[in-house]
Parts: C-alpha cells; sequence; structure tokens
C-alpha cells in the first residue's frame, strides 16, 4: 500500500510539474518542434543538444509533432515539456478558444524566437497567381494540429474565401505538400515557417519546376481586426527560393518558446541563459536563431506573459518583460 501510494504521489508530482523543481533538474525534458520538413525540428535538435550537454543532470530530446496545436496541448499535459508554438496558436490555448475550445492552457513565454512567415506556394501551370485564384483548386491548408492550419483558415477568410466551398481541400504536411505539388495532385499549399524552409527549396530546385510565391499581406488588416495585432505584413525576399520573380508580400506571425506555468523558475531560467549562451551553436543548426536576440524579448511581442524565471534572467540583461 505505501509503495503504491509512493507511485501515485510522484505521478502526481510530475504532472503538477514538480519534476523541475528543487536543486537538480529533470532527467529527461521534451522539447515539441514539429514536421520534419520544417524549422521547429531542426532548431528544436540543436536546443535539445545544448541542453542536454551543458546542463548538467538534464537530458532533453527533440519530437517531431503536428506542430504549434499539438504541442500547446502537450504542454497542457503537464508533462515535462517545453514547446515551439506560433503566437496566435499560443493565445487560443491562453484563452481555451478555437481548437482548445474549454480546455485552457495555462502557458508561459521562455523566448520570443523568429518571425514565421506564410508561405502561400504553386507553381507555374497550376493557375494559381493570386489569392482569388485559389478557388476551385486543389490546396493543402496544413497538417492537422499545426498553427499553419489556423493561420491559413483566416489567411483565407480574410481575402474573402470559404475554406470549405471555394476549394478542394487536402491537410498535409510541408513536406507532404511538396511531394503531392511534384505529383500533381494538389495545385498550391499554405506554410508558416522560417526561411529558408527545406521543403520550399526542395521544390523551388525541381528540375523543370518554377516556383509561384502568392502575394496575400492585403489580409493582415482584417485577421488583426478580428484575432489582435498579431501579424505583420512582411516579405520573404525574392532570392530566398530559386525562381522567384518578385518580393512576396506575405504574411508574418511570431514564434515563441513556451513552458508550462508550473515549471520552477530555475529550469526556466537555465534554459533560457542557455540557449542564449549557445546561440552561435545554434545558429550553425539554422541561420534563424539569428533572430534569437535579446532586443526582439518584450511584452508586446507575444500575447503570453513571460515566465517569472525567463523574465529574471532578461531583467539581468537590462530588459523588463512583463
Amino acid at each position: 500500500m505505501k509503495s503504491r501510494i509512493a507511485l501515485l504521489a510522484a505521478s502526481i508530482g510530475l504532472s503538477a510539474g514538480i519534476a523541475f523543481s528543487g536543486a537538480s533538474f529533470a532527467q529527461n525534458l521534451s522539447i515539441a518542434t514539429g514536421g520534419t520538413g520544417g524549422v521547429y525540428y531542426p532548431l528544436g535538435g540543436g536546443v535539445a543538444a545544448a541542453l542536454s550537454k551543458f546542463v548538467p543532470g538534464m537530458q532533453a530530446t527533440a519530437e517531431v509533432t503536428g506542430g504549434s496545436v499539438d504541442n500547446l496541448k502537450l504542454i497542457g499535459s503537464g508533462k515535462p515539456y517545453i514547446a515551439f508554438s506560433m503566437a496566435d496558436a499560443a493565445q487560443d490555448a491562453l484563452r481555451g478558444e478555437d481548437k482548445f475550445k474549454g480546455h485552457p492552457v495555462a502557458l508561459k513565454t521562455l523566448m520570443v524566437l523568429y518571425p514565421n512567415r506564410m508561405h502561400v506556394v504553386s507553381i507555374e501551370g497550376r493557375g494559381v497567381n493570386k489569392m482569388s485564384d485559389l478557388k476551385g483548386k486543389h490546396v493543402s491548408t496544413g497538417s492537422p494540429g499545426s498553427a499553419t492550419e489556423v493561420m491559413a483558415f483566416r489567411i483565407i477568410e480574410a481575402a474573402g474565401l470559404d475554406k470549405d466551398k471555394d476549394m478542394k481541400r487536402e491537410r498535409l504536411g510541408v513536406a507532404e505538400s511538396v511531394n503531392a505539388m511534384k505529383d500533381g495532385k494538389i495545385d498550391a499549399f499554405f506554410w508558416v515557417g522560417g526561411l529558408p524552409t527545406a521543403s520550399v527549396t526542395d521544390l523551388a530546385n525541381t528540375p523543370g519546376t518554377k516556383i509561384k510565391m502568392i502575394d496575400h499581406a492585403e489580409t493582415v488588416a482584417a485577421m488583426n481586426k478580428k484575432y489582435g495585432n498579431l501579424y505583420v505584413e512582411d516579405v520573404i525576399p525574392k532570392t530566398m527560393y530559386k525562381g522567384m520573380d518578385a518580393d512576396n508580400k506575405q504574411a508574418t506571425v511570431m514564434n515563441i518558446l513556451v513552458a508550462n506555468a508550473s515549471m520552477d523558475d530555475k529550469t526556466a531560467y537555465t534554459i533560457v541563459k542557455t540557449i542564449f549562451d549557445k546561440r552561435a551553436d545554434l545558429i550553425a543548426v539554422h541561420k534563424e536563431a539569428e533572430n534569437f536576440k535579446l532586443e526582439n524579448q518584450k511584452a508586446s511581442a507575444t500575447p503570453i506573459p513571460y515566465h517569472p524565471g525567463a523574465a529574471k534572467y532578461f531583467a539581468e540583461k537590462g530588459i523588463k518583460v512583463n
């Protein structure tokens, strides 16, 4: 009986985040990332390697997931996770809205990461040159459980289209979308990610294929009016992917690193400090880590309050975030 009570207490302690507390760190920490064709996964692998190597007693592992929505649900499980997420999906999770209806997640921001650019991608010969051309086409709006899907739906709505009536919709990750495009199964796809995204580079470099990046920056005002000031008009430079004729005018949202609010202050502090201390190592993994900047850490950059442990680190650097 005593052993069963002890086991139950240990289980409850883990779900409450007690595994993080005290002088020693959790032996195992999972980093929820995204699909293998995006940017979250390689960067998450870099963060996991840095934490495992430089934080005594911590063994971190990057996990392949469906993306932000799945990641936030994993944070809500109470298990020892930190997660990459888009700011808009995180706001929904905190408020218990949309895909988190009735199930709010107790979230805190560890740090603002880098801007996530929405790619609306087609190729020459598919008849897609502007948003209105998506009508009647086969379109992938992102994998289930991804923030790509969340943002894609909002852009489609802001463009005056109906996601269910105006297009034949698939729910594919970026790597699967590129393969479906090559096979002629879809005409366009949505993907929100860092620059460059490996799978989009692969499509652009495919012999006999000319990429078409569809402008949609005009949707930002309508999205911000409905969902809050989460989005900005931005540009993917024409030099980013082979075959682009001009800069792509698109919508951008920030990526953030989040944890359960129950994570202890020391662990949160150490995770953030290690990421900034080893920033050069992370840039070697993916150049979007160049955007891991102290000056980007501010309350206005994320709809999720900063974790007290993270706020302590930034305060030591002269930055007030909460």
